[in-house]
């Protein structure tokens, strides 16, 4: 809906109709697969869980990446693919969760859901090259409520309306969701598809940070290896040096 009016303000064209197969494609890898996985996974992991393992998605970019030919598969990424699985497991075995089916299926859900950003990404920085940033989300995001649309039906007779909820959603549906697609999309006009999902590194801090804060999660020493393990694996990964671009700032 918020697409929806900044197109009509802005007086932007849809895509043609030959191009929707593609965008609901596009649309079922960055914004449904994502968003059930996270949110079955959320009834059992602490957000702080989710954050960290959202944070593989550069991963996942990389290996897309040089499927479709567009990266470089290196031993320095083949590594840092090891060392995130690594990550991972160390996470879920010195976390403050006790491991049980439900949880190795929560952690598979996150990941998944983050692999599928990251290819979904080689498909995003395709469409930014056929399509205006802003058209191209509200399409994504209409195919994806069309996607939707049938499960959302057959599970609407359970769903009990809450007032925070709905805030919640609108919160999520106006900024994390419609503005943040648009800017990603604009990104990737500019950047490689790995580059723009490198701001995925930044999600363990504020995701641990906020589930403390708000929801009164904790956050023990033993999570500290495997938050380290994933950060290390997607700098290994992309190539991103925190310390390189603050030298290069500050000359």
């Amino acid at each position: 809906m918020v697409l929806t009016i900044l197109m009509r303000a802005t007086r932007q064209q849809w895509p043609a109709r030959t191009h929707w197969r593609a965008i609901t494609l596009l649309s079922v890898l960055t914004v449904v697969a994502p968003f059930v996985l996270f949110n079955g996974a959320g009834l059992v992991l602490p957000s702080g869980y989710s954050a960290v393992l959202n944070a593989t998605a550069p991963l996942f970019g990389v290996v897309a990446g040089a499927m479709f030919a567009q990266e470089r598969l290196t031993m320095r990424k083949l590594v840092g693919c090891a060392v995130g699985l690594g990550g991972v497991a160390l996470l879920v075995r010195l976390g403050p969760v006790e491991p049980d089916w439900r949880v190795v299926l929560a952690v598979l859900a996150c990941v998944t859901a983050s692999a599928s950003y990251g290819f979904g990404a080689i498909l995003m920085k395709r469409a930014t090259m056929a399509h205006q940033p802003l058209p191209a989300s509200a399409a994504v995001h209409i195919a994806g409520a069309l996607v939707l649309l049938l499960p959302a039906a057959v599970a609407a007779p359970s769903v009990v309306v809450r007032t925070d909820a709905l805030i919640a959603l609108a919160v999520l549906g106006t900024f994390t969701s419609g503005f943040m697609y648009l800017i990603s999309m604009r990104l990737m006009r500019e950047i490689p598809a790995s580059a723009a999902t490198s701001s995925a590194f930044l999600i363990p801090m504020f995701g641990v940070t906020w589930g403390g804060l708000f929801l009164g999660e904790p956050f023990t020493a033993g999570m500290i290896p495997g938050v380290a393990l994933v950060l290390l694996a997607c700098a290994l990964v992309t190539g991103f040096n925190p310390f390189r671009l603050f030298a290069q700032g500050m000359r």
